[in-house]
């Protein structure tokens, strides 16, 4: 019997099977040593073969090919990852400039992941509502330098009483019939998102820890949720880190579009765009076509390969 897992919390799996019912399924005993370095070898969007038993749940005993996924750095084992969600569409990105700040770091991280198993990003500006006016002008930069790379950038005010320009609503074309990824920060309002979204769903919000300006966890498990215009909508646990994985030093590159672009005319075709003769990559930095903060987040995920950074826990 085929299905596609819909929730995963740990060790169990919702299957939704193809005549729209849902079993509780696990992993067969032997299913883990077939060589998956991974956490958490099934994954939400996974399309699986299960076997149902006969006290009504069942085993899961095939992982069917995946088309994509993203993935990060087990937050606790080095040289395992963990793949938060497989085979969607599309990842939307929700950041704040404040309460708590996203670090372009982070954002460069989780870009650069999806652009290695070609998903495509939509940064989402949370908390429109609580900026400054020297905030705003900010958020409207950094806006302006993802949209210039080509990321398609939305602000929002999630939550009730928002202008109709900053509202979910908005979302709700770019989402119609598309499996999509929502990911960030804990804190920056994943969840007052879906909840304007889908009310039924109804899923708890937390304050912000006043002590650190930091985001404290709400949900806790990965699952799909179904959207009235068609297509679903993946939460996930709110990550304060994203260690790349399986990303090649000689691959970097072309996961950061910009950079991609001027190292074609670097004097020498394996440039580490760090301190070769004729690097046409820091030449654009230094020109301002490339930006310092894009520069700085490549070169910290070079030294990733050396130095295992970025292991922070869930």
């Amino acid at each position: 019997m085929r299905g596609l897992v819909i929730k995963n919390t740990g060790s169990w799996y919702t299957v939704k099977t193809e005549d729209g019912n849902t079993i509780e399924s696990k992993i067969k005993g032997n299913f883990r040593l077939k060589g998956i370095r991974s956490t958490n070898p099934v994954a939400v969007g996974d399309h699986v073969v299960i076997v149902p038993n006969q006290e009504g749940t069942a085993f899961i005993t095939e992982i069917e090919d995946r088309r994509n996924y993203i993935i990060r750095k087990s937050p606790n084992l080095s040289k395992q990852s963990h793949i938060i969600a497989a085979n969607i569409d599309q990842a939307f990105l929700v950041v704040t400039v404040n309460y708590p700040e996203t670090s372009t770091t982070f954002i460069d991280r989780f870009l650069a992941g999806a652009e290695a198993y070609r998903v495509p990003v939509t940064l989402v500006f949370n908390k429109h509502d609580l900026l400054s006016d020297e905030e705003l002008r900010y958020q409207h930069a950094v806006m302006n330098l993802y949209d210039t790379i080509g990321y398609r950038c939305v602000e929002l005010q999630a939550g009730e009483g928002a202008p109709e320009a900053l509202s979910v609503e908005t979302l709700k074309p770019l989402l119609a019939g598309k499996i999509t990824l929502l990911s960030g920060n804990s804190g920056v309002g994943k969840s007052t998102i879906i909840n304007g979204l889908l009310p039924h769903v109804n899923l708890r919000t937390a304050d912000i820890s006043d002590a650190h300006n930091t985001g404290m966890h709400t949900t806790t498990f990965s699952e799909m949720l179904e959207l009235p215009g068609g297509g679903y909508l993946i939460d996930t646990p709110g990550i304060k880190g994203f260690g790349t994985f399986d990303i090649e030093r000689e691959e970097l590159t072309s996961y950061f579009r910009e950079i991609f672009k001027f190292s074609k005319d670097c004097r020498f075709s394996d440039c580490t765009h760090t301190h070769e003769p004729g690097c046409a990559v820091r030449k654009a930095v230094e020109e301002h076509y490339i930006s310092e903060s894009r520069y700085s987040s490549y070169l910290s995920m070079l030294e990733d390969k050396e130095e295992n950074k970025y292991r922070e826990a869930f």
